[in-house]
């Protein structure tokens, strides 16, 4: 398995970057969670939550790459039921954004909480069938999808974040000013 052992640096980063956003998140949630705004729940299972699974994701294919396999077979297995559950778990995602009630996505909420995901999770999906004949252009595909989701997960949580503390506050703000 040397191709596989050139990629530890890479998950090593990676990895440590995966872990160390989910508990970011989680900080940032327990501060914002003091002024919830009407519709949080709905709107945190389409917004917030995937990017956890997303930050998850990219941590376990971290771990999963850094594990002795005596082949490539079990690990690519293992990517492509992640890749195919994440694929799934993305239309999920898609019908909560398009249901919840608490915001208006717009195009580039369609493009990083499900165009982009789903993107990753189908080449998770569809790298083991060139694993074993195109191991080196398979650990690529892995690597890029991985690093894809890492992002993604970025993009939305700085979005909610910035959405929360810009938008949702400051009307909370507003109305608390306002004189009666």
């Amino acid at each position: 398995m040397s191709e596989i052992a050139k990629w530890g640096s890479f998950y090593v980063i990676v990895g440590s970057a995966a872990g160390a956003l989910i508990g970011l998140q989680f900080v940032v949630q327990t501060l914002i969670a003091e002024r919830p705004p009407a519709g949080a729940v709905e709107a945190g299972a389409a917004f917030g939550t995937p990017t956890i699974v997303h930050f998850a994701s990219a941590l376990f294919l971290s771990a999963l790459v850094h594990v002795p396999w005596p082949t490539i077979t079990a690990a690519a297995v293992l990517w492509g039921l992640l890749g195919l559950v994440g694929t799934v778990y993305t239309i999920i995602v898609a019908r909560r954004v398009q249901k919840q009630p608490a915001y208006s996505p717009v195009f580039e909420d369609w493009l990083f909480h499900v165009a982009l995901p789903f993107a990753a999770y189908a080449i998770l999906a569809l790298t083991p069938f060139a694993a074993l004949s195109h191991t080196r252009q398979a650990l690529f595909g892995v690597g890029g999808a991985t690093l894809l989701l890492l992002f993604v997960g970025i993009h939305n949580a700085w979005d909610n974040v910035a959405y929360t503390v810009l938008v949702v506050n400051r009307k909370a703000d507003d109305e608390r000013q306002e004189p009666s």
